[in-house]
């Protein structure tokens, strides 16, 4: 554990070392106050809630979170420092931990400097307090997906923006699997049951509930289980780049 706690403080320095970090929050915390208060309707709703700031928040990360996981990998195979971070006495396992972990934090530090906007409503209002806390760490659970899947990504190539592009494609799979107009195309020759399981494995499916205070545990388990093997999936990637 205490390599990877060591690796971990490294990745997560090496963020705030250059404009990623900062360049990443401010457009995090800019374009979710515009999308709440100016998209969202947030004074127009005549509601004391934050629904509209995390119902914007699966399309935030699928443009936001790929720009920060697509250097993970692709960086240290460009730079030629991979092999250098092989020959450590840590596993890729560990190292694939730490990275996920640093950038997992730095997107939780995004969250938690929107706090503003909780003040903002608890001032307007009288919202439940606790559907706003479950929203958070859905959202929060659900950014750690769509990390893994960018880390994953970005460990097939060394060119950050064939990463970057990768990770959104398959992202936005995974985020319109639920939608209403895939569904359909599913609805005319597909049975009841593959389309149950297109709409499963959305992350919209799951996010929605959370984000309005239900805490489920299979949507725990599927957020976890996404992110877990989709880390897996990128292992498998190094440690075969790794052979060759």
């Amino acid at each position: 554990m205490s390599k990877i706690s060591i690796l971990f403080r490294r990745e997560f320095s090496s963020f705030f070392a250059t404009p990623v970090a900062y360049v990443f929050i401010g457009i995090f915390l800019i374009l979710s106050s515009v999308f709440t208060f100016f998209v969202g309707g947030f004074y127009e709703r005549g509601q004391a809630d934050l629904l509209p700031f995390f119902n914007f928040h699966p399309w935030l990360y699928l443009f936001l979170v790929p720009a920060i996981s697509m250097r993970s990998w692709s960086e240290e195979r460009k730079s030629g420092t991979i092999e250098l971070l092989m020959t450590l006495p840590i596993s890729t396992w560990q190292a694939m931990m730490a990275k996920h972990l640093a950038a997992w934090a730095v997107l939780g530090l995004s969250l938690l400097l929107t706090f503003p906007l909780w003040l903002t409503v608890n001032y307007l209002g009288d919202p439940d307090n606790g559907i706003i806390v479950a929203a958070y760490i859905g959202s929060w659970l659900m950014s750690g997906a769509f990390l893994s899947i960018g880390m994953c990504m970005s460990a097939m190539t060394k060119n950050q923006v064939v990463a970057f592009i990768l990770s959104v494609v398959v992202c936005f799979v995974f985020v319109v699997s639920g939608s209403n107009i895939v569904l359909d195309a599913f609805k005319s020759w597909a049975p009841s049951e593959v389309i149950d399981v297109v709409a499963s494995l959305s992350f919209l499916t799951h996010f929605e509930s959370m984000a309005k205070g239900v805490i489920a545990l299979n949507d725990l388990i599927y957020f976890l289980l996404v992110t877990i093997c989709w880390l897996f999936a990128g292992l498998v990637i190094i440690e075969q780049k790794k052979a060759d």
